[in-house]
């Protein structure tokens, strides 16, 4: 699990840095080009984390599961 933490990690703040980054491009320049990646970054970075969650606490369900019915 360590493995899947560090990777959804680098996956979410890799999308959430440059979400950041262009959405202070957009503010200082006002171009819309900056603001229509800004927000699709963060889209991304939003169905990363929501994901990286969910197969998170499945993955704990699963493995709960496991030890009740096969220890």
């Amino acid at each position: 699990m360590t493995l899947f933490y560090w990777v959804m990690g680098l996956i979410v703040v890799g999308t959430f840095v440059p979400s950041v980054l262009f959405l202070l491009l957009y503010v200082i320049t006002g171009r819309d080009e900056f603001g229509s990646r800004a927000r699709t970054l963060w889209n991304f970075t939003r169905v990363f984390a929501m994901l990286s969650f969910n197969i998170l606490v499945w993955g704990h369900v699963i493995v709960g599961l496991w030890r009740i019915w096969f220890r």
